[in-house]
């Protein structure tokens, strides 16, 4: 016989690509297109920052023709629809993208914040991505985080 656990995630939103650990981490991975490979996209500490990972990875993969489908479509870069990108990038830019997300929150001291995103480009056209919620907000900035700045040398 199983037992319930009030903080089993079971209230929370469910997330596309998106799953929890017994032991609390939300982890996803996404099929390489054409292969039977699947590709990790890491384990965070909130399910919002594998969302946006696993949404990230989606995109620069799949390329849908609606970016309807995705957990947040307003944080896709739009940069990320007109490059080709190897698994690896691909991994990295999901990993990357999570890991900001997992970031703010953590720094901001949330981790239950609704996610609100806005879209705009700078004067080079470069998409940036602003994130917003009751909680906290993010200014005009990217986040230079990523899955190799946590590993040994």
């Amino acid at each position: 016989m199983r037992s319930s656990r009030k903080d089993n995630g079971a209230d929370q939103k469910k997330y596309k690509g998106v799953r929890r650990r017994k032991w609390g981490k939300w982890v996803s991975e996404i099929r390489v297109p054409g292969s039977q490979e699947r590709l990790w996209l890491g384990s965070y500490a909130t399910a919002a920052a594998v969302a946006v990972a696993h949404d990230v990875a989606f995109n620069c993969l799949r390329r849908p023709p609606s970016l309807d489908g995705l957990n947040f479509p307003m944080m896709v870069s739009v940069r990320s629809l007109s490059e080709n990108k190897s698994p690896r990038s691909v991994q990295r830019a999901a990993s990357d993208a999570g890991m900001g997300i997992d970031a703010m929150m953590v720094a901001m001291g949330g981790g239950h914040c609704g996610l609100k995103a806005e879209v705009w480009e700078d004067n080079d056209y470069q998409s940036y991505v602003g994130v917003g919620g009751d909680c906290w907000n993010w200014e005009e900035q990217e986040l230079n985080i990523s899955v190799e700045d946590y590993l040994i040398k």
